[in-house]
């Protein structure tokens, strides 16, 4: 789907003090940026920044950084961002393929996937955010015990995920093709945009968190 573009979307981002310019030259020192060492958590593709919000309001001992690629998306979170007096969370205007040359590995400690593009033409599987392509670079930047944590109502594409993950070695701490008939998962559930929109239609909302070399058990895949 073609987004509209919003004209003034780029300068309104290019004056925000919330979005971080030239991110390469932060990397290895985004902590330098939040006066701290708090672990640093990032979403990918991260929408009108809801989720990200909600998350970086309540646990102030975490850092958040949003990235999204695209301005006119982007450009509404910037909007609702004035109105939260946060310290912990900033955006970053990015294409997610570039994750490497704005992280030092082992500087995230958390990768939040939600509601990602399908892609669905076959030729494009690469482009998928937990393909995995895209799994290798999240693993080069998660520091030992990171987390990816990946929710969607596309069971095409979470059957995708899964298999690609298996494939890649990565194991599941968590693993639910109903995450809102799960209320021990649903206790600490921060929901999208999406997530709102697609479970009060129906839809069962699937999701993972994977690990490469934690201490807890694997759950079998199914």
């Amino acid at each position: 789907m073609r987004l509209r573009n919003i004209p003034g979307s780029q300068e309104v981002i290019a004056a925000s003090p919330f979005v971080v310019k030239e991110p390469e030259s932060r990397k290895g020192h985004w902590s330098d940026l939040f006066g701290n060492d708090h672990p640093i958590h990032i979403e990918v593709g991260m929408g009108k920044g809801k989720f990200l919000t909600t998350l970086a309001a309540a646990h102030p001992d975490v850092n958040y950084i949003g990235i999204e690629r695209y301005t006119s998306v982007l450009l509404r979170a910037v909007q609702k961002r004035k109105d939260y007096p946060l310290s912990n969370l900033y955006f970053v205007c990015m294409d997610a393929a570039e994750l490497e040359a704005v992280f030092a590995p082992g500087e995230v400690s958390r990768i939040y996937l939600n509601f990602s593009d399908p892609w669905p033409k076959d030729r494009h599987a690469k482009r998928r955010l937990p393909s995995g392509v895209f799994l290798a670079r999240y693993d080069r930047i998660l520091c030992a015990n990171g987390r990816v944590e990946f929710k969607t109502d596309n069971r095409a594409l979470f059957d995708f995920a899964v298999d690609e993950a298996k494939q890649a070695g990565w194991k599941a701490e968590q693993l639910t093709y109903d995450l809102h008939g799960d209320a021990a998962l649903m206790r600490d559930n921060v929901m999208t945009e999406y997530e709102e929109r697609f479970s009060a239609a129906g839809n069962p909302i699937c999701k993972y968190v994977l690990y490469r070399r934690g201490k807890m058990e694997p759950r079998e895949y199914s």
